[in-house]
C-alpha cells in the first residue's frame, strides 16, 4: 500500500506537555508520509507547551496552532473533547479518509502511520484502531492492557465512514468507550494492534492524583451506562491491583457518584443496551467484544 492512497488528518489537544510535546512533534515528523493537516490545540497551558507548538507551526505549513483560554483547571473528559471539536470545526482539509485523535506526550517508530493504515485495509470493517500503549517502568517496557476492542484515546485512528456513522465523541468522560461500543453495535470492529506500540511518556493517570483519576475512571464508567454487576465484578478483581482497596474504593465511589448527583448519562438507550448485554455475555463466559 502506498502512503500517497491516504489522506488522514491529526488534532491533538494538549495541556500543559512541554516536558514531552517536542517528541511527539517530532515523532509525526519523522513518519514515513506525513499527514495532510494537522491541528495542534493548545487548552489553555500554564507553561512553555503553546511557544514550543508555535514555533513547529511557523515552520511546517501543514502543522497548524490554536488556543484555548485557560479555564484555570483540568477538565476530564469533556474537555479533551471540547478541544478536539474546536479543532474538528479549523480543519482546512475536508476529504480525509481518517482522522487521527493524538495525544502530546507520545513516541512512537517513523513507520507507525504507515502499519496502521494497512491493518485498515487488510480488515474493510475495522473502523476505529490505534497502537498499544507502553510505559517504561523500572528500566522496563510495561503494556497497558486493555480489553481487546478497546484503542487508547491518546492514540485513536477514526476511519471516514464509521467516524459519519458514530456522529462524533461524547463530550464527558468515557467518550472513549462510548464510541467504541456504537461503532461495534453498528457493525464495525476496533481494536489496538499489538505489533504496534506507542511509548506514552506521562503514565496513565497521572496527570492528576491517582484518586482523582480512579474516580473520574469510575464516573466515566456510569456516564458510558456500565451494567451495575459487571461494575460490581470490575471492583472486586480491581482489589488483586495497587492500590489494592483504595482503587477499588475510588472507582465504585465515581461510578455511585454518577447516580447520587444524577449526572447525565449518554443519550443513547439502544447504546447503553448494547453495551450490557456485550457485559452481562462476559460474565457468563459467552462471546463479546469485551473479551
Amino acid at each position: 500500500m502506498s502512503g500517497q492512497n491516504v489522506k488522514y488528518v491529526v488534532i491533538s489537544p494538549v495541556r500543559d506537555e512541554e516536558e514531552f510535546i517536542e517528541g511527539t512533534i517530532r515523532s509525526v515528523l519523522h513518519q514515513t508520509f506525513r499527514p495532510t493537516e494537522w491541528i495542534i490545540v493548545d487548552d489553555g497551558s500554564t507553561d512553555h507547551t503553546a511557544g514550543i507548538v508555535d514555533g513547529f507551526a511557523r515552520e511546517y505549513v501543514w502543522i497548524r496552532a490554536l488556543h484555548r483560554t485557560n479555564r484555570g483547571f483540568r477538565k476530564s473528559g469533556g474537555g479533551v473533547v471540547e478541544a478536539f471539536n474546536e479543532g474538528l470545526e479549523a480543519l482546512g482539509c475536508n476529504d480525509w479518509d481518517f482522522i487521527v485523535k493524538l495525544d502530546g506526550d507520545l513516541l512512537f517508530a517513523p513507520d507507525y502511520f504507515e502499519r496502521c493504515f494497512e491493518h485498515f485495509y487488510e480488515d474493510p470493517r475495522l473502523g476505529i484502531g490505534g497502537g498499544t500503549i507502553f510505559h517504561i517502568l523500572d528500566g522496563k517496557e510495561v503494556v497497558e492492557e486493555v480489553p481487546q476492542f478497546h484503542v487508547r484515546g491518546a492514540t485513536k485512528i477514526y476511519k471516514r465512514e464509521c467516524w459519519k456513522a458514530i456522529g462524533g465523541l461524547w463530550i464527558a468522560p468515557g467518550w472513549d468507550t462510548i464510541d467504541e461500543v456504537k461503532a461495534n453495535m453498528l457493525g464495525w470492529t476496533s481494536r489496538s494492534f499489538s505489533d504496534l506500540r506507542v511509548h506514552h511518556q506521562r503514565l496513565t493517570g497521572t496527570a492528576e492524583s491517582r484518586w482523582k483519576d480512579l474516580v473520574k475512571n469510575g464516573r466515566a464508567r456510569y456516564v458510558s451506562g456500565y451494567h451495575p454487576l459487571f461494575m460490581a465484578t470490575s471492583c472486586i478483581l480491581r482489589l488483586l491491583h495497587k492500590p489494592y482497596f483504595i482503587g477499588s474504593v475510588a472507582l465504585l465511589h465515581g461510578y455511585i457518584s454518577g447516580y447520587l448527583k444524577d449526572i447525565p448519562r449518554v443519550d443513547d438507550p439502544l447504546l447503553i443496551k448494547y453495551l450490557r448485554d456485550q457485559q452481562v455475555r462476559r460474565l457468563l463466559g459467552k462471546e463479546t467484544i469485551w473479551r
